[in-house]
């Protein structure tokens, strides 16, 4: 059964009458905040929809404030599930905090499966409400808009056409060991290639060094693939083994081999996919193949270059940031595939209308955006002052233009969306997502995403009162 929220009486206030002293300013600005009751109702209405009858039966669960207060925590301070459980478990601030007070703290496998009830639509509505929370506070107008791009990546090592092939014959081949015991199959049915594997990636990261051990390195490349073929053809044996089995399994294997052939069907593909590339750059030479696979563990992870020279190529997904005054970033988005920054211009300046009713008095974004067209469509939707900084040689009026002084102030104001990235990166974890899959992806950015904004709607709150 769902619960808005906990219903205990507060320890605080039993033991410790002055414990409100305890409390840093800025984490008890975000607990006022989050008292907003539109906040609590969009969890609330998420873990409803987790069962047909959450809402009234079933033992009460964890409430939807609770839930929220801990993933912000998290989210907060970049914690780990259990680095959350522990340091809630430990800190009295904390457990006021997440309303837990004298209560147990929910254990991190708990965290982690209401989490995941709580999907990308489910994040992008609480985003919208933590905004609306700013809006009330004062904090943002819509007056100014800013607009940037960076990349999240995924959680995964640098992509090698090699390491590739193992990590998809160690996943197939422990798949079909388990399924095998599950079958009641004597010990060794499958065959264990993974030291071969194992040896001949070794091999060829060794002979990769030099370009004189190219050959050598093709002939330990074709080994490799001849062996991560004859693995794909066991798994096709074993995908039709558990067709014919699970037709008379009994019900306590029966999920068991059913999800062991749910795993052989999606990973083997993917592995198909790997040996075909591997095939394409190490034979033909070509380097340019579409939808290149760069994890089996997390396929829709993109190649994208930012023109970086420290980190050339970078692996993960494109992400939309943008933000009104304060620091309060009103919209996000996670590209499923990489755009050209130009397009991005128009539509969000509408999602800032939307947002704030009105049109910013100042946009800008950066270089990536500059172009006549997106420029004549922000002064006709009525800006009055456009920060776009065109790239390349200008003529004499245009830089005439780009060097008065509102023009300039707006480049340097554009700058700190510069910051707020880096902030999200360092503070909030933007810099690896460790959520698995895209909606995992939009999760992740959306919850670092809200802390963000929360803490900045405290920061300020914080100083207007002092002032």
């Amino acid at each position: 059964m769902v619960q808005r929220r906990q219903r205990e009486r507060s320890l605080f206030e039993v033991l410790l009458p002055d414990g409100h002293k305890l409390w840093p300013d800025w984490l008890r600005k975000i607990d006022t905040l989050l008292e907003d009751e539109a906040v609590i109702e969009v969890v609330a209405h998420a873990l409803e929809a987790r069962w047909p009858q959450s809402r009234r039966r079933g033992r009460p669960g964890t409430p939807a404030e609770v839930v929220i207060r801990m993933l912000i925590l998290k989210h907060l301070f970049d914690w780990s599930y259990d680095d959350l459980e522990r340091e809630v478990r430990a800190n009295l601030v904390y457990r006021m905090f997440t309303r837990i007070d004298a209560g147990d703290v929910p254990d991190a496998k708990t965290i982690l499966k209401i989490a995941r009830a709580l999907g990308p639509e489910v994040i992008e509505q609480l985003h919208r409400q933590v905004v609306e929370v700013a809006k009330r506070a004062g904090v943002t107008h819509g007056r100014r808009f800013r607009i940037d791009t960076t990349v999240v990546e995924t959680n995964v090592h640098y992509p090698t056409d090699s390491t590739l092939l193992h990590d998809g014959v160690r996943v197939l081949t422990r798949t079909m060991q388990r399924a095998s015991t599950a079958l009641g199959d004597q010990p060794g049915r499958i065959r264990n290639r993974l030291r071969s594997v194992t040896r001949r990636v070794l091999i060829i990261g060794y002979e990769a060094r030099s370009p004189k051990t190219r050959a050598a390195m093709v002939k330990s490349y074709r080994k490799l693939m001849a062996t991560t073929r004859a693995v794909l053809r066991d798994t096709a044996t074993m995908v039709r083994r558990l067709s014919r089995r699970l037709r008379v399994a009994s019900p306590h294997v029966h999920p068991i081999l059913q999800r062991a052939q749910r795993g052989l069907q999606e990973m083997r593909p993917l592995v198909q996919r790997v040996v075909a590339q591997t095939r394409a750059r190490v034979l033909g030479g070509d380097t340019r193949v579409p939808d290149k696979v760069l994890s089996v563990f997390e396929p829709h992870t993109e190649t994208i270059r930012k023109g970086k020279i420290a980190k050339p190529n970078e692996f993960g997904k494109l992400v939309t940031i943008q933000e009104s005054e304060h620091q309060i970033i009103t919209a996000y988005e996670v590209h499923t595939r990489r755009p050209a920054d130009v397009t991005l211009w128009t539509p969000a300046l509408d999602r800032h209308q939307r947002i704030f009713g009105r049109v910013p008095d100042l946009a800008a974004g950066d270089r990536g955006f500059a172009s006549a067209a997106n420029e004549k469509a922000a002064i006709d939707q009525g800006v009055r002052r456009v920060i776009l900084p065109r790239p390349g040689p200008k003529s004499s009026a245009r830089r005439a233009y780009e060097h008065q002084r509102w023009f300039r102030r707006g480049q340097r104001w554009r700058v700190g969306c510069e910051g707020r990235i880096s902030m999200l990166k360092r503070r909030h974890g933007l810099n690896r997502c460790r959520y698995h899959g895209e909606d995992g992806m939009n999760r992740w950015v959306g919850l670092g995403v809200i802390a963000n904004n929360l803490v900045s709607t405290a920061s300020f709150s914080h100083a207007r009162a002092a002032a």
